[in-house]
């Protein structure tokens, strides 16, 4: 098997038994950034000399012992709002484009201790604000299935460096579906953890009680893996949880047996792409074959999910970006008149349209007069959001359901109507809103050979629950394939998989 057909897992049990070594599978990796980089733009900063330094310290601790995880010596990618100390870190915007940390993420640092080779940062849209990775102060990045498509957001880099063969696995942050969207248009899986899994110490914060970091893997054995490297109980965020079980790969069994899976019906009306819902609906019937007992049910709530969703996530952002002011890091624009002068240029030059639209409507939200209007209720339609997640889950263990509602779009078809891209994150963002775990995988593509997603949703800190009922689908469905070596033209639909 050739090192790039190999999963991150797969790859670090060949280092460990000396069929190869971690400089030979980095250096195919950098081979593959050269051949392909150009077309699909996955990267905003590639730090090669570092790497390769990096891989001969590892091999040597693996070779003496020191090192023998499920991920040592494996080339890693790192979505550009972790800090890493000594690394260019821009959150794909202007306003960072020369900061570089003197400190690294609580993840990042996880996965170092653990052997990861941190190949550089992927593309993102700016501060995490978009569902496609166009709004990159650094340009779109490509969906290698399709290079005229989106390969969604705002984890895009991260995916499409993953389905592109350019790393092994990738970190991403989701704050409302940012792993898993991207996910799902890039055919891979990645997980959005329970809030507080995962230390967000060292992410650039875009909303704060949305934020999560998780792992983006071409199958769930590497998710798993991923998972139980970076879940700690870290000191330095508030917010982190402490859990003693974190061991994921124990949960990787082919077992639903008596599971209860229920399917919302208010996730599969107006909206949904009749080839999604064939194949998401396609995959609960895999299920209740293993013997899953599979249930339709009413959420409720959706509608109101996305108004909500972007009241307290632009709130949230309008407060964490009051910091880049062009003072004491980062960008500041050349000409200016006193300081207020320079504080409004260095912001109006350093963030995208985007960014800054949301910025707006979060100080609106926020301001006197409309604070109770708009940011109060929305925080109360939150706890009702919540509650409603409770009381499904006081009946099943998973509830099941796409991940968006249609395939990955075309290039420049979302920026042109903002409400249409926040829409796509219909399914998405109410996990956020309620802290909940959720994982998207594979699950079939549409008649232009796109990949579609299947995402699994449960309680808090089910996340093996989870994995075991994604592993159980993964292993039943058999393999996905990988993205096509085609410029502009869809990978074709294998015959086998009948989906």
């Amino acid at each position: 098997m050739a090192l790039l057909d190999m999963t991150a897992t797969e790859l670090a049990a060949a280092i460990k038994e000396g069929k190869t070594t971690a400089v030979d599978a980095l250096n195919e990796v950098f081979e593959r950034i050269e051949a392909k980089e150009d077309t699909y733009h996955c990267y905003v900063t590639i730090d090669k000399e570092g790497a390769l330094k990096q891989a001969e310290a590892v091999q040597r601790q693996i070779e003496s012992g020191e090192l023998s995880g499920a991920l040592a010596g494996v080339p890693v990618a790192i979505k550009d709002n972790m800090c890493i100390k000594g690394m260019l870190t821009t959150c794909s915007s202007k306003i960072l484009g020369n900061f570089v940390p003197t400190y690294s993420a609580e993840a990042v640092i996880n996965l170092q201790k653990a052997g990861a080779v941190i190949i550089g940062k992927t593309n993102m849209d700016e501060f995490a604000m978009g569902s496609t990775t166009e709004t990159s102060a650094f340009g779109a990045t490509k969906n290698p299935w399709n290079t005229d498509c989106v390969p969604g957001g705002s984890s895009g880099g991260s995916a499409a460096a993953i389905a592109a063969g350019e790393c092994f696995y990738a970190l991403g942050s989701d704050t409302g579906g940012s792993i898993r969207q991207p996910a799902a248009y890039c055919g891979i899986v990645g997980m959005k953890p329970t809030y507080g899994l995962v230390s967000r110490y060292g992410l650039i914060a875009y909303g704060s009680s949305l934020d999560q970091i998780g792992p983006m893997s071409q199958d769930v054995t590497d998710c798993a893996a991923i998972l139980q490297t970076i879940a700690s109980h870290d000191a330095k965020d508030s917010t982190s949880v402490s859990t003693q079980d974190t061991d994921y790969m124990s949960a990787l069994e082919e077992d639903v047996k008596g599971l209860r899976i229920g399917i919302p019906k208010d996730y599969f009306g107006e909206g949904l792409d009749e080839d999604v819902k064939s194949a998401v609906l396609h995959a609960s019937e895999i299920l209740r074959e293993k013997g899953a007992i599979v249930e339709e049910f009413n959420l409720s709530l959706v509608d109101y999910a996305i108004p909500t969703y972007y009241t307290i996530a632009a709130a949230e952002a309008s407060s964490n970006l009051e910091r880049f002011d062009g003072i004491k890091y980062g960008y500041r624009t050349k000409d200016f008149n006193g300081l207020h002068n320079m504080y409004k240029k260095t912001r109006s030059e350093g963030f995208g349209e985007e960014v800054k639209r949301r910025i707006m409507l979060g100080s609106f939200v926020l301001s006197s007069g409309y604070y109770d209007a708009y940011y109060l209720k929305a925080l109360k339609v939150k706890a009702l959001i919540k509650k409603a997640f409770d009381d499904a889950f006081s009946k099943y263990d998973i509830i099941l359901g796409p991940v968006a509602p249609t395939t990955a779009p075309q290039l420049g078809s979302s920026l042109s109507d903002p409400i249409k891209m926040y829409l796509g994150d219909i399914y998405t963002i109410a996990v956020n809103l309620a802290g909940l775990p959720a994982i998207s995988l594979p699950c079939g593509k549409d008649r232009n050979g796109l990949p579609i997603g299947l995402q699994l949703i449960g309680d808090c800190f089910t996340e093996k629950k989870l994995l075991r009922t994604a592993y159980t689908y993964e292993k039943a469905r058999g393999a996905f394939g990988k993205a096509m070596e085609q410029t502009g033209k869809a990978a074709a639909l294998p015959e086998k998989e009948g989906m």
